[in-house]
């Protein structure tokens, strides 16, 4: 089964983006509690007009508030976006909505979290708009200034997807889903200027459609992945030097996962990550990735306890933490089908899984459902989206989990 990130994306043009409130609600649990002990909280519904669609994680500002992205909705345009910011008692603020300049040179539909720069500065991107409607890079305040610093013309790029990541030298790095020299997609560095250099363009034998952040390891390489492309257009894992020197590291083949996820090094140094699909059961999968050893898979997703995780943290225990997008034990959520409104879990790196937690245990799914993501530091994850944005404490760590109907089955990443 191919599941391609963009072809699911682009669902979300079939539904009209003022028909839904999205709930940001709190979930706690001073231990890893059954789901009957585990209490939720609603904090705050966007509405269209202050944004709809919130995606990725949220990133803890220097004032102790929680600033984010919201796909679609805004004071300007329905489909321009917002960056906005939350306070931990559930105050929502809009900072920015997208298209407030012609032809929405400032950028449209933001599609990552934000990045907090050692500058205080917040810096992003979106997936469209910008001078050649390819998408852009910016930099926003925590008050609400924003500054366009370069638009992607195809080329060099388009449609820039993942997170940016910040490297000790001070310059970001990043990758785009499509555009390069082959259209396969980038990886690129850019100064908090606004200086872009394209470092990488892949070429489909290489990887294709990186789709997650990057990460800095010690040794000042980075480390990525591709949803697609390789040797058996299953994706890939790469590192790539500052300077540009790109190595492709290993090629999934589908039994060992397909439709690869973001990579999160332990305090070991192992890598680990997900894949959306593949494995034993063709529900995705979790691995662990060392460059000398290649990738083991620790977990393949059976559907009642998950299927198809998008995101993995390491907690302050040493073991991991993630969602799945759907399967699970309360029933079917998604028009598309698939049976399940998602899980909240937690894996030791050995490979013993836990659900945490099904989403929709409650009623008419308050607690929300069909997570996206718990991505963000060892100590504190953050995300958000459609359903709710949800802090959620398995032990010592606590995740901020962005939960959304957020699949479609395509082979084609032109799918919309």
């Amino acid at each position: 089964m191919a599941i391609l990130l963009r072809s699911v994306r682009y669902s979300l043009y079939r539904a009209a983006p003022w028909k839904s409130v999205v709930a940001v609600c709190l979930i706690s649990a001073a231990t890893a509690l059954p789901a009957s002990a585990q209490t939720f909280n609603s904090l705050a519904s966007f509405d269209g007009t202050n944004g709809y669609s919130p995606i990725g994680q949220l990133v803890q500002g220097t004032d102790g508030n929680l600033y984010g992205v919201a796909n679609y909705g805004g004071a300007i345009s329905s489909y321009g976006g917002t960056v906005f910011t939350i306070t931990p008692n559930g105050t929502l603020q809009t900072l920015y909505s997208f298209c407030t300049k012609p032809n929405c040179i400032d950028g449209a539909e933001p599609s990552a979290a934000l990045v907090l720069g050692t500058d205080a500065n917040f810096y992003g991107s979106t997936w469209t708009g910008g001078t050649y409607q390819d998408g852009t890079i910016f930099k926003i305040t925590s008050s609400g200034k924003l500054r366009s610093l370069y638009s992607f013309d195809g080329t060099d790029g388009a449609n820039p997807y993942a997170p940016l990541v910040e490297a000790p030298n001070g310059n970001l790095y990043g990758t785009t889903y499509d555009g390069g020299l082959y259209g396969d997609g980038t990886v690129f560095r850019i100064s908090p200027t606004g200086v872009l250099t394209t470092l990488h363009s892949f070429d489909g034998s290489d990887g294709s459609q990186p789709v997650a952040a990057l990460v800095v390891a010690p040794n000042g390489n980075l480390y990525g992945t591709t949803y697609a492309g390789g040797l058996n257009n299953a994706g890939t894992i790469f590192d790539i030097t500052s300077s540009g020197t790109f190595t492709s590291l290993y090629a999934f083949d589908v039994s060992d996962g397909q439709g690869v996820q973001d990579l999160v090094q332990a305090a070991s140094g192992v890598f680990y990550g997900t894949t959306l699909g593949g494995g034993d059961y063709d529900n995705g999968t979790v691995f662990e990735f060392t460059p000398a050893g290649g990738v083991e898979t620790l977990f393949s997703f059976g559907g009642t306890d998950g299927t198809f995780p998008v995101g993995l943290v390491q907690g302050t225990d040493g073991n991991l933490y993630g969602t799945t997008n759907a399967g699970g034990a309360n029933g079917s959520c998604s028009a598309d089908g698939f049976v399940g409104c998602g899980t909240e879990f937690e894996i030791t790196p050995a490979g013993v899984l836990t659900t945490l937690y099904n989403f929709c245990s409650q009623a008419a799914c308050t607690d929300g459902d069909q997570p996206l993501a718990a991505r963000g530091s060892k100590a504190d994850f953050h995300g958000s989206g459609t359903g709710a944005v949800c802090a959620f404490r398995p032990s010592e760590p606590r995740a901020h989990t962005l939960t959304r109907d957020w699949r479609a089955q395509s082979s084609s990443p032109e799918s919309r």
